[in-house]
């Protein structure tokens, strides 16, 4: 046993590891369960009384030396590898080179409009684009053959009768009505389909956001006021608006809304025609009839509802003139919208 232990002295003293992987090596041949360090304590017991002050003390003097020597070696890569690192320039751009993605300017001007509204308590609805015949037209006080169903050219789902593509989303609407009682207050977001011919200013998909506010003693006042709110949050403060009537079949009265031109201020231009105003959406107090078929008591409850193109309001924020651009997928006009939050 002696000469193991000097043996591995020795061993242990002329050592010298070139990689963290040989040093690994190493520790698990001395110093592992079954290392040979390790079997020469296990075999101590068999070890002379008279020898055992002599041999533990060799024994344990190996034991020091090997650890130290491997912990030594270890602490030297470890300086190795910090002076590498230290070399490297962090403000270097890595490679390869990740282009950032941009985003849709819809989904852009989507998020601020549901964002100005949920400042004020708005909730968001979400519903189907195929929509049965009664959510989409009869219960917003369009029956069959009535004529202001030809306001809208109508996608018809010829395998499913009495099924469309969704004209507006106050069909979403019609779905709150009939299963939450009022107070109601809520937008609903989402894409719409007409039959009309795509032009620079007409497409037969777009996106609309519809809102609608039910509770006691709700007027015009308050449609006015929310309008005008929303107008100078998504615009500026100085935006003015103003009110014209109008006809829609759901809302009586009516009226078209327009705001100030974002570009001439009230000037003058091309893009308002020369009359200083914009109109950007549809809006008026709900039919009590509407309130009726959805089972709300319209001599309790009163309410208004608006409606807006996204699109028409993405257009006037980025003055984009050609609606097509929108779903044209062209990385070169997406691209303008990198930096957009």
């Amino acid at each position: 046993m002696r000469d193991k232990i000097e043996k591995l002295l020795e061993d242990v003293e002329v050592f010298a590891a070139d990689s963290k992987e040989q040093l690994e090596e190493y520790r698990i041949k001395w110093l592992s369960k079954k290392g040979e360090i390790t079997t020469l304590f296990d075999d101590f017991k068999t070890v002379a009384p008279e020898l055992k002050r002599e041999m533990g003390q060799r024994l344990n003097e190996l034991k020091t030396r090997a650890q130290d020597k491997i912990n030594a070696l270890k602490e030297k890569f470890e300086n190795q590898h910090s002076t590498a690192e230290s070399t490297i320039d962090l403000t270097v751009p890595g490679e390869p080179f990740v282009a950032l993605g941009s985003r849709h300017p819809i989904s852009i001007v989507k998020k601020q409009i549901i964002d100005i509204f949920a400042r004020i308590g708005f909730t968001v609805s979400d519903g189907r684009e195929i929509e049965d015949d009664w959510h989409n037209f009869t219960a917003l006080n369009t029956p069959e053959n009535h004529p202001a169903r030809d306001m809208q050219d109508t996608f018809y789902v010829s395998t499913l009768p009495d099924m469309v593509l969704r004209t507006q989303t106050s069909s979403v609407q019609v779905h709150i009505m009939e299963n939450q009682k009022p107070p109601i207050r809520t937008i609903s977001p989402g894409r719409v389909y007409r039959n009309e011919a795509i032009s620079a200013r007409a497409h037969c998909q777009f996106h609309q956001v519809e809102g609608l506010y039910i509770d006691t003693n709700v007027s015009f006042a308050d449609l006015k006021q929310t309008l005008m709110y929303f107008s100078k949050e998504m615009f500026g403060a100085d935006t003015k608006i103003r009110l014209r009537p109008s006809y829609f079949p759901f809302t009586e009265p009516s009226a078209e809304m327009d705001i100030s031109c974002t570009l001439c201020k009230g000037a003058g231009c091309n893009v308002c025609k020369y009359s200083g105003w914009v109109e950007i959406l549809g809006c008026g107090m709900v039919d009590p009839q509407v309130l009726e078929n959805c089972k709300i008591d319209s001599t309790k409850y009163t309410g208004f509802a608006f409606g807006m193109g996204i699109e028409r309001i993405t257009m006037l924020k980025y003055q984009v003139k050609d609606l097509r651009l929108f779903f044209e997928n062209d990385i070169r006009f997406v691209n303008q919208f990198t930096s957009a939050l």
